[in-house]
């Protein structure tokens, strides 16, 4: 047992300090660099959403630069297609086509991370097949199938564009861990240093300047698995969580109320069992981190919304003002459901 506490404060000196690293080149975001690091310790999948030109591309590559480990991407485009992901053909220097393997499987099993940038302007038939990779992690390729233990998916999209855009479906979106919001920094000084000083101009020597591969990626399912086993959750803990699930599914029974809006016709499905274990998860890492071996009301509530609100279903007719309501309606659950 020592030994086991011994080496989880290891692991969390080296993710604190990969948090630090990561917030040389991204600043003014601890909180979505925190939300990232959990999933990256609970092994959970991440989206990122935002305007244009708030830094989603530049977060993740950081993280994929610091975790090290083979990394591959792949750019959101409207003609883009499931088999361009697994190979792509070309003509050879003896003019005869040859076939290659695509991002996705050219590492086989050492892929740690893939990053799709700008998922959105990917057709629905990429998202059915990165699907299949991020629940099951792996892949079909050349008559056999190639598995990827170690496998994160970081996309991003912006909220801002809809022209040549493809919306998520729901079950592709529940298969990331967490769906987290980036924003502009707030405070004049970190909007001052990203107008004036020279060195965020550059994103690839600004990426490239981090410290790589800070921790051996091949140990972190391992570790993800320790934290869930040594940190504990009460039965008070327990029946708060429970309470949160319930309530995510009948939340006028909870007395939550919306201006503008009947609560009690509005959802269509509350969370799912894996969206409640996934909350869990990241409760456990999100203790971890705060140098705790036990879980607290705090520690679900700080991962909340990142890990629920998108898995939540609204009734058609209010899924179009998602983004109005979803933020109030968890901020309603959260009041509404006593914390111990």
């Amino acid at each position: 047992m020592e030994r086991d506490d011994a080496l989880l404060n290891d692991w969390r000196q080296r993710a604190l300090a990969l948090e630090a690293e990561v917030a040389k080149a991204v600043i003014g975001q601890q909180r979505v660099i925190r939300a990232v690091n959990t999933a990256v310790f609970a092994r959970g999948h991440v989206l990122l959403q935002g305007d244009v030109g708030v830094g989603k591309t530049t977060l993740l590559r950081a993280f994929a630069q610091v975790l090290g480990g083979a990394f591959a991407r792949t750019e959101g485009t409207i003609d883009l297609m499931p088999n361009d992901l697994v190979y792509y053909t070309y003509i050879g220097a003896d003019g005869r086509p040859a076939v290659e393997a695509g991002p996705l499987i050219e590492h086989g099993p050492e892929l740690a991370i893939f990053f799709f940038n700008e998922i959105n302007r990917a057709r629905p038939q990429v998202h059915s097949l990165l699907l299949r990779v991020m629940a099951e992690r792996s892949v079909s390729a050349f008559n056999r199938e190639v598995r990827f233990p170690h496998l994160l998916v970081f996309a991003d999209r912006n909220r801002v564009e809809r022209e040549e855009t493809f919306e998520i479906s729901s079950a592709a979106r529940d298969r990331f861990m967490m769906e987290i919001t980036i924003d502009a920094p707030a405070t004049d000084d970190d909007r001052r240093a990203l107008m004036f000083d020279p060195r965020f101009h550059d994103t690839d020597r600004l990426v490239g300047a981090l410290q790589p591969a800070m921790v051996p990626y091949a140990e972190l399912n391992a570790v993800a698995e320790a934290i869930q086993h040594q940190v504990r959750a009460s039965t008070a803990l327990q029946d708060y969580a429970l309470g949160l699930w319930r309530a995510t599914a009948v939340p006028a029974d909870y007395g939550v109320k919306l201006p503008d809006l009947d609560t009690a016709r509005l959802m269509l499905a509350g969370a799912s069992p894996r969206g409640m274990s996934m909350l869990m998860r990241a409760t456990r890492v999100a203790a971890w981190l705060a140098g705790r071996d036990y879980a607290t009301p705090e520690d679900v509530q700080a991962v909340f919304v990142d890990t629920l609100a998108h898995r939540l279903c609204l009734q058609p007719v209010y899924e179009m003002r998602r983004p109005e309501i979803t933020g109030p309606l968890m901020a309603g659950i959260l009041a509404a459901v006593a914390a111990p």
